[in-house]
């Protein structure tokens, strides 16, 4: 059957028509879908009983279950969601002063093979629909009995890669009928998938574009990240430009700081001469311990000497807090579980 929230308010209203029904009646059911949140059909009271049991004959409103909840000494919440498939998958909730961000799932396994993620090596099982990537908000929302305010496209899988579905999830979480969380408070993480990179840059969604890099240097980069083989530096900051260009937003680009691989003060240069110029921002994230991981976290010594460096050189960079570590909750650390 048919998950309702996999719908857009444009497709349910089309929906709707095919049903003999005012297609206005679509903005009552996302009011109720999205505003209050009603988990079956019989309690949108407003719709006549023959539409609410149109509605149970075509459709069902999808949702994700609690299967575990683990809280760190920090605040940070993970979650283990089960999807009802047989697959689950891991969302975090984290603290800020400027409100909760939730760091969201797009796939069940990943693709791309990052060799400091805890999701390589698990095989790809399946895309997330826009419905199941927008119920992780809700459910979460529900549990802490709280209002998100920031969400990143960070959690398992590679939001681009699934970009259909997490560019129909986005604009429901923007809508003002939808979660009517704002652009500016939304952010999609990639490895670096060129050509969705430049349709992304067309969607004119004022979210933020967050790059993975970790390195300026193809050799090693590739050895990070497969990825990089197929799109290799140069084209990657090809279309970063384009994107800044396109949209006028700065890209913000992640750098994993790994122990004697990645994080001396060539490699600081290496990056300064690859950004000079460009509207963007440096996140320095200390590495986090993997299962089977090679790669160890840099010392704080080395990760500030790195920052500084930056800065020095005009490029803005800051080093991100380490949330959720003792937990698995922090970057890099989530990985896709089967039931």
């Amino acid at each position: 059957m048919k998950n309702i929230k996999d719908f857009n308010l444009e497709e349910l209203k089309k929906e709707l028509i095919q049903m003999n029904e005012k297609p206005f009646r679509a903005e009552q059911i996302f009011r109720w879908l999205y505003q209050e949140r009603v988990e079956d059909f019989t309690s949108m009271t407003n719709l006549s009983l023959e539409l609410r049991k149109k509605l149970e004959e075509n459709f069902k409103i999808g949702k994700v279950e609690i299967l575990e909840k683990q809280k760190s000494k920090d605040g940070t919440i993970k979650y283990l969601f089960d999807l009802l498939d047989g697959n689950a998958i891991e969302t975090v909730v984290m603290e800020y002063k400027y409100g909760k961000t939730i760091c969201v799932s797009s796939q069940v396994g990943c693709k791309m093979g990052c060799k400091f993620c805890a999701s390589t090596g698990i095989a790809f099982i399946r895309n997330l629909s826009n419905g199941e990537i927008v119920e992780q908000i809700l459910a979460a929302e529900k549990d802490e009995n709280c209002k998100i305010s920031n969400v990143v496209f960070m959690g398992i899988g590679e939001p681009l890669d699934n970009y259909e579905n997490v560019i129909k999830a986005i604009r429901q979480i923007n809508h003002p009928k939808g979660l009517n969380i704002g652009a500016r408070h939304i952010s999609i993480s990639t490895s670096g998938i060129v050509p969705k990179i430049y349709d992304l840059a067309n969607e004119n969604i004022q979210a933020t574009l967050s790059i993975s890099l970790h390195s300026s240097n193809d050799e090693i980069r590739s050895s990070l990240m497969p990825i990089n083989q197929k799109y290799p530096i140069a084209e990657l900051m090809k279309a970063c430009k384009y994107y800044i260009e396109k949209t006028n937003r700065r890209i913000s680009f992640e750098y994993a700081l790994a122990k004697d691989e990645n994080d001396n003060l060539k490699a600081a240069e290496e990056l300064s001469k690859l950004l000079k110029g460009m509207l963007c921002h440096v996140n320095l994230i200390p590495i986090n311990p993997i299962e089977n991981g090679k790669y160890v976290k840099s010392t704080n010594e080395n990760i500030i000497k790195f920052r500084d460096y930056l800065n020095a050189k005009g490029i803005v960079a800051t080093i991100r807090r380490e949330l959720g570590s003792d937990i698995d909750a922090a970057c890099g650390q989530l990985r896709r579980k089967n039931l």
